[in-house]
């Protein structure tokens, strides 16, 4: 079984570098990829989705579809070797944007519905 490090990084038990398991392991990249703002990264500058940059803006249905492409594309920029993105869907409900991934992993063929949320 491979093993990787944690996101956010954080010390087990032991006192070493947390590690998780693969399934884990995609979702804490597909957070990072959600969650960093393009610029955010000096090495990578062009890194990332931005959803955290939709913090002041107006709550809709036209952000929500706006938000929906924007996640899929960046999914796919980014993670394309890691996972194949079936579907996005975004949700705007009262103050929180919910965005659910369907994707595949490419290593392993497992078909995985996240969910993550972003308070606005």
């Amino acid at each position: 079984m491979n093993s990787y490090f944690d996101f956010p990084m954080s010390i087990d038990g032991r006192g070493r570098t947390a590690v998780t398991g693969v399934d884990d392991h995609v979702r804490d990249m597909i957070h990072q990829v959600l969650f960093t703002n393009p610029g955010e990264r000096v090495n990578r500058p062009d890194f990332g989705c931005g959803l955290k940059a939709l913090l002041f803006m107006p709550n809709s249905d036209a952000l929500a579809a706006a938000t929906q492409t924007l996640v899929k594309a960046s999914l796919q920029k980014w993670l394309e070797f890691e996972i194949q993105v079936e579907e996005v869907t975004v949700r705007a409900e009262d103050s929180r944007l919910v965005v659910t991934v369907v994707y595949v992993q490419r290593d392993s063929g497992v078909r995985v519905a996240a969910s993550f949320e972003q308070t606005l």
